[in-house]
């Protein structure tokens, strides 16, 4: 029988013991196999005796992979049978010796222990806005934009204006007046077309890199807004003026409260995963490491960044070590974060039922334009398990916000 030597936080070590008769079984196994495909001078197949088969790989070799497959077989089955949880196995020590039992030990990083804060007595912050008049004025102002008729004009460029210019590169850029950087601004008002300007260029934080293109201007846009009356009302599926602001005030007021509730449930993680009490065991740490890097390297890979040369540049500027640190922190936050809403699934009792389940996989499936089974088969299994995870984990936290509004 299996059996804990050891049991600290996380770390467990455990013994197994095969039996010598077992060891001695797999050995000849293994020998009968290496038989019957050996071909050695002066022997018919399968007919080359153990002194000299063990002799050509020699018998060292042999009982390493005996112990592999012995391993293989017992580990699992030693770590089912302590009910452990294991994340990974660290280091495994003990080798077969024909004759004797095979006792191995193996260091196991288990599944921590986790204690969750006491989260029913939280405050949360995040509240929806309220929607007043201004804001439904700007949604409607934003629906004019949308409905808006663009012409060329032949004249010099104002404020409300698009402006049509094309860089060094060939391509066409259009330049909104009323939303461009203020040095776009300043550069761009007054111009016509077939002017040519150096525009200052910005990072993609929105900060100036010191640097400026020079572009032709095309053509200058006038913008004309549709009249805000009930007839643009009406195009927007609303009998008049009135119902329009009554009805995208409605939508506003529903949109607030849904961001709110996502903020909320925000703010209830990270509580509770600051205030989780659990050791956190290297592999998880690890693997959530392996995850950001490759999420860096992917979005590197968008711009045409190799990720060798992103590290060697952040090595040349000294900046290499604080990426690092950011990553290990941030993998550290993600684990936290996970082993907080399995906690809080666990001890609320969250499952999802078939309906629910095939609900949530219809809104998906429309979300991407797609029927269900589609859906189901683009994702793929592992696909479709991870988000039954995510479903239940986001159950867990509705739940919990319920019972604070409570």
């Amino acid at each position: 029988m299996p059996e804990i030597v050891e049991r600290e936080g996380y770390r467990v070590k455990i013994r197994g013991e095969v039996p010598a008769e077992e060891v001695e079984g797999a050995y000849r196994l293994l020998l009968e196999a290496y038989r019957k495909r050996a071909k050695v001078p002066g022997f018919r197949p399968g007919r080359v005796p153990d002194r000299v088969l063990e002799a050509r790989i020699g018998r060292e070799a042999l009982l390493a992979e005996v112990r592999e497959e012995l391993l293989d077989r017992h580990l699992p089955e030693a770590i089912r049978e302590l009910g452990l949880d294991p994340v990974a196995v660290r280091r495994v020590e003990g080798q077969p010796v024909l004759g004797e039992p095979f006792v191995f030990e193996a260091e196991i990083e288990n599944y921590p222990e986790v204690e969750l804060p006491d989260w029913r007595a939280f405050t949360l912050e995040a509240t929806a806005p309220a929607i007043d008049d201004q804001a439904v004025e700007a949604a409607l102002a934003d629906l004019q934009k949308r409905y808006a008729e663009v012409e060329a004009v032949d004249r010099e460029a104002r404020e409300a204006d698009q402006l049509v210019v094309v860089p060094e590169d060939g391509s066409e850029v259009v330049i909104a007046l009323a939303e461009a950087y203020p040095e776009v601004q300043k550069a761009l008002l007054g111009r016509r077309a077939g002017e040519e300007v150096e525009l200052p260029l910005f990072d993609q934080e929105g900060k100036p890199q010191g640097k400026t293109a020079r572009v032709r201007i095309k053509e200058v846009r006038e913008v004309r807004l549709p009249p805000l009356d009930d007839e643009f009302a009406k195009t927007l599926g609303y009998e008049s003026l009135g119902e329009a602001r009554e009805k995208i005030a409605e939508e506003l007021r529903r949109r607030a409260e849904a961001e709110a509730q996502e903020a909320r449930k925000t703010e209830l993680l990270e509580k509770l995963a600051e205030g989780l009490k659990a050791e956190l065991p290297p592999a998880l740490v690890e693997a959530e490491e392996r995850a950001i890097w490759g999420e860096i390297a992917d979005d590197l890979a968008k711009r045409g960044i190799p990720l060798e040369d992103y590290l060697k540049q952040l090595e040349a500027e000294g900046r290499l070590d604080e990426l690092k640190a950011d990553v290990r922190q941030g993998a550290e936050r993600r684990v936290r974060r996970g082993l907080a809403l399995e906690k809080l699934t666990e001890e609320l009792g969250i499952k999802l039922d078939e309906d629910e389940w095939r609900a949530y996989l219809d809104r998906m499936a429309q979300r991407y334009g797609l029927k269900t089974g589609d859906f189901e088969r683009a994702v793929g299994e592992e696909g479709l398990r991870r988000l039954y995870v995510r479903r239940l984990h986001d159950k867990a936290l509705e739940t919990a916000l319920a019972e604070l509004a409570a």
